[in-house]
């Protein structure tokens, strides 16, 4: 489950106008299923040297495909089926583990709290959790 988009190198996703770049990337961004379709589009845009194409992925970009997973994500990971992200809902707010599954799209906040990315991390790192 991957598609292609294009990247400006100062970080926004091309818009659907093919003019102007997104900072997030959403619905309204230009998508390819192949390399080569991003690469035929790449080639008819001026300043096409300060462009990249990029794939996006769940692991790479869990927000887009993951409807519900709101807040910073910090990292991610892939295992078991699912994307495991290390979450700050709100700036400010403690650190949470979400599980989001690939197959049913469901996302799944854990209720423990870390008061740091680190500490969030570290549990992140060993899957001492419970995946279901």
């Amino acid at each position: 489950m991957k598609i292609y988009a294009l990247q400006s190198l100062a970080g926004g996703f091309l818009d659907e106008d093919l003019k102007h770049f997104n900072k997030e990337f959403d619905d309204w961004c230009v998508q390819f299923e192949s390399m080569e379709d991003a690469q035929l589009v790449l080639d008819t845009l001026n300043k096409k040297e300060r462009i990249k194409i990029v794939e996006i992925t769940p692991l790479s970009y869990p927000k887009y495909f993951f409807h519900k997973l709101k807040g910073i994500i910090h990292a991610t990971r892939e295992y078991d089926g699912k994307i495991i992200c290390v979450v700050e809902p709100q700036m400010g707010e403690s650190f949470r583990i979400a599980l989001c599954d690939l197959q049913t799209k469901n996302v799944k906040v854990l209720k423990t709290r870390y008061k740091s990315a680190l500490a969030a991390e570290g549990a992140f790192a060993n899957l001492t959790f419970d995946l279901r």
